[in-house]
């Protein structure tokens, strides 16, 4: 019998990493499944894993437009918090934005259509984006009226709302809008010389009479009250800090009668009080938000804006500017004989204004010959009753430091004004309504004025009526007066026929109807009689508003200051000199302080030798309530309120 041989192969085993022999057919078949089998599930790994690379990619992509979607609104955002800003900060430098928005109607800051002034297209770059912004104004550049805040913060205080709408597009590298944004805003001005008091810093109401404000009171700091018997506020309080009942200078806190209108009647605040209390919304929640702690700071206007120098706000605008020039390096063009002194009449840039300054010299001269029989001084002095003089008679005793002033005689200065015809060469008269009325910086320029040792000061008096009284002389309408120096209004001040009027200074010194008496001191303050019993007062009323500096508790604003030595409180913002005892100073007005004073840095201490207390007939005056009765200039606050935001489009 034949066989047929069987065919043989060898084939390398993966496995054992060998060749063998060949097996059986079928078990080469069982080999082929397996392998068929592999293919395919190698098949079906690849397109899970292809269809696993899309979807990432898909998912990357999404997230990736996420996050660019995200940036570019937060990118957006930035850009319209910068321009609004810069709305704001134009307000607070007491301008008002100007220009006009590029058209709306058709592709805004594109093609030329850019706008102009303060309105006009702005490009910023924030993270490798470009943010193409541009600000409408929507009230165009008419000022608005002074309108009253009906409710909320600052209710019953008027106040300017111009409106603005700032419009913000977001732009990817690659060109792609990722967000278009506005912000519909109102940048609120509001005059400060509607609160009973405004601080920029701590305040402390601490009286030791029954003490009524019959007007709003603000801080952007903390706030302490506390009163030896009635302290009572008709008006919002508002801190950007805490209030306190009780004292900042120790830990104690009486529980005498503190009250604020709810507003329809007095309730007491924190009633039972041991030590320092500090208020919380318990306590503040029945007054019906007319107590409010905590509340976003304002921003108010530097203390720097009082300087006499070129570009501050006064300083610029200022219908007169008189300067006692004691630098005689200067060469002053007007001299007063005997001493290298001159009183300058100066323009804005501080150049001599030699025309208006000889004709304020020999008006002042002739006025102080008419009234005394022995001309001593052509600018005045200690006892000719010029419209303009210098003096160094009066000894600071919170300073320790004998005080040149300049002296101006109020009516006497606006009769030479009048009779020189000097406002009017500059197309204005003492009837001027440009700025709301008058505006005059006094100033000193000398060694150390500007630093906190200064010997300067000004003193302004027979002001009990702000008028010429020469026939035919234009009323006053209002009147600011103005100085980086110390200023003493002496005796009664706008008393008679009041008029809207402020003084501006360092600090504030009221003398009284008493210390200068018919032309002549009572006394030489410079050698016998410094002590407070030789200083006798006399009741005197001054109707102005006031912005100064004040002293500091702890000499820390805040708790670190808590336990230091008192600064006075708002019953001791006017500094006093004299012994006021059985006396009244009848006062009408505000109160505003903004910082500590620059010039002059003499602690408060109660008596001898500096002063005794007057009774205080003190209020606001009411009459600031309407807008057309506030002073020139008048300091002012600004913030900012959103009306509405609007996220038009993301890509």
């Amino acid at each position: 019998m034949r066989y047929m041989k069987s065919h043989h192969t060898s084939f390398y085993d993966s496995l054992s990493g060998h060749f063998e022999e060949d097996r059986p057919l079928c078990r080469q078949q069982e080999r082929g499944f397996a392998l068929i089998s592999t293919l395919l599930m190698l098949s079906v790994m690849s397109t899970l894993l292809a269809a696993y690379l899309v979807v990432s990619r898909i998912e990357l992509a999404t997230t990736k437009a996420s996050k660019d979607s995200s940036s570019g609104f937060y990118a957006a955002e930035a850009g319209l918090n910068i321009r609004a800003e810069t709305i704001r900060q134009i307000f607070v430098g007491y301008n008002t934005p100007s220009g006009s928005s590029p058209l709306t109607s058709s592709d805004p800051c594109t093609g030329g259509n850019d706008g102009t002034g303060d309105m006009i297209c702005q490009d910023y770059d924030f993270n490798g984006r470009e943010v193409r912004t541009y600000v409408v104004d929507h009230q165009a550049g008419i000022d608005p009226p002074l309108l009253p805040i009906r409710q909320g913060l600052y209710q019953g205080l008027n106040a300017q709302d111009y409106i603005y709408t700032a419009n913000s597009e977001a732009i990817s590298n690659d060109g792609r809008t990722e967000a278009i944004l506005q912000l519909r805003f109102k940048s609120r001005v509001v005059p400060m010389f509607q609160f009973a008091a405004f601080y920029d810093k701590d305040l402390e109401i601490l009286p030791g009479p029954s003490m009524n404000l019959n007007g709003p009171v603000h801080t952007n700091g903390d706030l302490y009250m506390h009163s030896d018997n009635t302290l009572t506020i008709n008006g919002q309080v508002t801190t950007g800090g805490t209030i306190f009942r009780g004292r900042k200078n120790d830990n104690s806190c009486r529980a005498n009668s503190t009250r604020v209108y709810d507003p329809t009647s007095a309730r007491q605040l924190v009633p039972a009080c041991s030590s320092r209390t500090q208020v919380n919304s318990t306590h503040t929640n029945p007054f019906n938000g007319m107590i409010q702690f905590g509340v976003d700071t304002v921003t108010v206007p530097p203390p720097e804006i009082l300087d006499p120098v070129a570009g501050s706000l006064y300083w610029d605008r200022a219908d007169l500017r008189l300067v006692l020039n004691l630098d005689a390096s200067q060469n002053p063009l007007v001299t007063v004989p005997g001493l290298t002194t001159g009183i300058e009449v100066r323009n804005a840039d501080h150049s001599v204004d030699s025309a208006a300054s000889l004709a304020l010299y020999n008006c002042s001269a002739a006025q102080a010959n008419n009234q005394r029989s022995i001309r001593r001084n052509p600018f005045g002095g200690d006892n000719a009753m010029a419209a303009v003089g210098t003096s160094r008679t009066f000894t600071n005793r919170r300073e320790n430091r004998l005080i040149r002033m300049l002296d101006i005689d109020m009516r006497g200065l606006l009769n030479c004004l009048h009779s020189t015809n000097w406002l009017g060469t500059n197309a204005r008269t003492l009837g001027d309504t440009t700025e709301g009325g008058l505006v005059f910086y006094f100033t000193v320029s000398g060694p150390n004025g500007t630093t906190n040792t200064s010997p300067y000061g000004v003193r302004i008096r027979n002001g009990q009526t702000l008028q010429s009284n020469i026939g035919g002389a234009p009323a006053v309408v209002g009147m600011t007066i103005v100085t980086d120096q110390a200023v003493y209004p002496q005796g009664d001040f706008n008393s008679v026929g009041k008029r809207p009027a402020a003084i501006l200074a360092d600090s504030f010194n009221p003398l009284s109807n008493a210390f200068y008496n018919a032309g002549a001191q009572n006394f030489n303050d410079a050698t016998t009689t410094q002590h407070v019993n030789n200083r006798p007062a006399s009741s005197t009323v001054q109707n102005v508003a006031v912005l100064s500096g004040t002293d500091t508790t702890g000499n820390q604003e805040g708790t670190g200051g808590q336990g230091g030595a008192y600064n006075g409180g708002l019953e001791n913002y006017p500094r006093f000199h004299e012994n006021w005892s059985g006396d009244t100073y009848t006062y009408r007005g505000s109160f505003v302080s903004l910082n500590r004073p620059r010039r002059y840095s003499g602690a408060w201490v109660y008596g001898n030798p500096q002063y005794t207390a007057p009774n205080r007939n003190w209020d606001y005056d009411t009459d600031f309530n309407n807008a057309a009765n506030l002073p020139p200039i008048s300091p002012r606050f600004v913030y900012l309120q959103q009306e509405l935001f609007v996220r038009d489009f993301e890509q």
